[in-house]
């Protein structure tokens, strides 16, 4: 008996839509990178991208633990000599709330090709506004949200 291995054709992807408000970065982090990769399907394959489309929303109201909001830094690096830029979290998370959390969720991915196409299927957004309405998303609670 061999080991079935999905066709592309066979692969049905969903949109879910999650709430981030209330959520710790690190911990909806791991779950969206999951959702992401397709591990909660019964037809997994580690290398081949069956995972579903996350639309996440509220990015803006997500929570830090501990002392993680002035802490924590978030560094970019232009290329030339004393051009190290460094936030903190807190500054990030007012700047740019999107870019903290896909920051989160790709660093938690594959560092290869297919961890890229799979990031790609990453939206975002700080607000309740999606354009992604016509997609038709079911909403999905992460594991410690009832």
């Amino acid at each position: 008996m061999g080991t079935h291995v999905p066709k592309v054709s066979e692969i049905k992807r969903e949109w879910l839509l999650i709430d981030l408000e209330g959520q710790t970065v690190g911990r909806a982090a791991s779950q969206i990178a999951s959702l992401l990769r397709g591990k909660h399907k019964v037809n997994f394959t580690p290398h081949m991208d069956v995972g579903d489309f996350v639309v996440c929303i509220n990015a803006d109201k997500v929570k830090f633990t501990g002392r993680k909001l002035d802490q924590q830094h978030y560094h970019k690096f232009t290329g030339y000599i004393g051009h190290l830029k460094s936030v903190s979290a807190r500054e990030a998370l007012s700047r740019n709330p999107e870019l903290v959390i896909k920051q989160a969720v790709k660093r938690m991915l594959p560092r290869s090709p297919l961890g890229r196409a799979t990031f790609s299927k990453l939206k975002v957004y700080a607000g309740t506004e999606h354009p992604h309405a016509a997609q038709n998303p079911t909403k999905h609670a992460l594991g410690g949200q009832a």
